[in-house]
């Protein structure tokens, strides 16, 4: 299986198919809006606004998994984050992304790059990066900041 071949929801409920990124750079994060990395959706944004038109996406996936920190509805966090953080990017529904009844495509991001802690993700803003083939070709851990992947980013465009 290729990372094309998932599907998820958006966080309107409406389901959206990997292949719509096909031949884009794609950097998947796991986020909170209670969480201290939560200022990183400026970083995001930022990245996001720099690198957009050369044909790169984030899929923001909203989690609760790690101390609650990511409450509320879909349209409660989407809101959150556009008037605090002036997201653009895409936001897609709230997912679980370790054990029982996590998204398959993390369980998929997961198998292609293990963590620290062995295949489990560790805290809200881990991300995935990968390249306009579909490969998975980093793992970034919830400290690095979008500002320190920004090279890694500019390589794949």
């Amino acid at each position: 299986m290729s990372i094309y071949d998932y599907k998820v929801k958006d966080n309107k409920g409406n389901e959206v198919s990997m292949e719509e990124y096909k031949g884009k750079v794609l950097l998947i994060v796991n986020t909170a809006t209670g969480c201290g990395f939560t200022p990183q959706y400026d970083g995001l944004q930022d990245l996001y606004e720099k690198y957009n038109d050369k044909g790169f996406e984030i899929l923001d996936f909203p989690c609760n998994q790690f101390a609650g920190q990511a409450p509320g509805t879909e349209e409660e966090i989407a809101s959150f984050c556009q008037a605090r953080f002036g997201i653009t990017f895409r936001q897609f529904a709230k997912i679980k992304v370790n054990g029982e009844g996590e998204e398959p495509l993390y369980t998929y991001l997961k198998d292609q790059k293990g963590g620290a802690l062995g295949k489990k993700i560790k805290w809200n803003f881990t991300k995935f990066l990968i390249s306009r083939d579909g490969t998975v070709v980093a793992r970034f851990a919830p400290t690095t900041t979008p500002e320190k992947i920004d090279d890694e980013v500019a390589k794949l465009l």
